[in-house]
């Protein structure tokens, strides 16, 4: 077996000419806690996708915390979500006390079903969190819809699609709020952290309070009140400081992963035996992976791993979880889709020549 040459995932950095001063110009400044780097990295990140706001987060799980608390997601309360994520999506959820609802999802695209979503809303509903599996963008037109029909927040987990868009509107700005995960192996990354968007300003100001133990900034210590609990949620200098940076490079990267996923679309395709990612054509995806879909899987894995090319499922359903055993319910198309799963490589690393390897391996199989 080749060693693996072409990774699943890779850490996206600035040139160190670069970044290495702006970080050594904060570390030595005095002030590496929230500050000024972080304000300017949530305008700067705002305008960049196209957002009516971006508060920075210390991950995009604590921003999707934040989301569900400002949608008044109790205890007792149920979320209807996607088993097909990473597990901090629905661990989220039990933290607020709430039931999480797992409903099933296209068997095409891994996304949630809006039929699904509509027959899953009860009384006790408080919110839907939609993930854009793979940074491919589920349909939101129609899960609107249905949260409006209920009266219902809709939450965008974008934490695989930063950069997407949908109907031509960029993603994180269709549900009533949406959140972007800068953890290491996304599309961009502070190490870590997080950003929280919504389409109502005057939940910001609770949103910031929150992300600081429930205490407005800028207020003196000593004259401060906290009316609602909160948490240490928020982004560090030094996060938002190397948010800036790469805010200066993302957009090429995020042009790479497109222009090799559209390759892969049109390649792929017609390769006997196999099947891609199909959505409709409102749908922008920034494909963080690239998901091929056959009905052997694991030989398309390890044939792969023999030509130096990682790929995995990556994801372990949520609901396989002990943790979430009480949730459980049938999903047939999810248990299909999942079957049928393989991610390959399709980042702003893959070469030219790498993705003609990797379809080559693919059209041996």
């Amino acid at each position: 077996m080749n060693a693996i040459s072409i990774p699943l995932v890779k850490v996206a950095m600035p040139p160190r000419e670069v970044l290495m001063p702006a970080l050594e110009q904060v570390l030595y400044s005095g002030m590496i806690a929230e500050g000024e780097h972080v304000y300017r990295f949530e305008k700067e990140f705002a305008a960049t996708f196209e957002l009516p706001m971006a508060i920075g987060m210390s991950s995009g799980t604590a921003a999707l915390h934040i989301a569900l608390l400002l949608a008044n997601v109790n205890a007792g309360d149920e979320v209807i979500t996607t088993s097909m994520t990473a597990e901090p999506t629905n661990t989220v959820i039990l933290q607020c006390g709430a039931v999480p609802v797992f409903t099933d999802v296209d068997a095409q695209t891994g996304n949630l079903s809006p039929e699904a979503v509509a027959a899953a809303v009860t009384p006790r509903t408080k919110a839907i969190a939609v993930v854009h599996y793979a940074g491919f963008p589920a349909d939101l037109a129609a899960l609107r819809r249905v949260a409006d029909l209920h009266g219902i927040a809709l939450i965008e987990d974008a934490a695989h699609a930063l950069g997407a868009k949908h109907n031509g509107q960029p993603i994180g700005t269709i549900g009533d709020f949406g959140i972007f995960s800068l953890q290491a192996i996304k599309h961009m990354t502070t190490i870590d952290g997080g950003v929280l968007t919504m389409r109502d300003a005057n939940y910001a100001t609770l949103a910031r309070k929150l992300r600081w133990f429930g205490m407005a900034k800028g207020v003196p210590r000593t004259e401060v009140d906290i009316s609602r609990s909160g948490f240490k949620y928020n982004m560090s200098n030094v996060a938002g400081a190397m948010g800036v940076v790469q805010l200066e490079y993302i957009q090429p990267l995020i042009d790479r992963h497109i222009e090799n996923g559209r390759f892969f679309d049109q390649e792929i395709a017609k390769i006997p035996g196999l099947d891609v990612t199909r959505t409709d054509l409102g749908s922008e995806p920034s494909y963080w992976l690239y998901s091929v879909l056959s009905e052997d899987s694991d030989d398309i894995e390890r044939r792969l791993a023999a030509a130096g090319v990682s790929a995995s499922k990556l994801h372990r359903p949520n609901h396989l979880h002990s943790v979430f055993e009480p949730f459980r319910r049938p999903m047939p198309n999810l248990e299909t889709y999942y079957r049928r799963l393989t991610h390959i490589p399709c980042g702003w690393w893959v070469t030219d020549e790498d993705r003609q390897h990797i379809v080559e391996t693919l059209r041996k199989g």
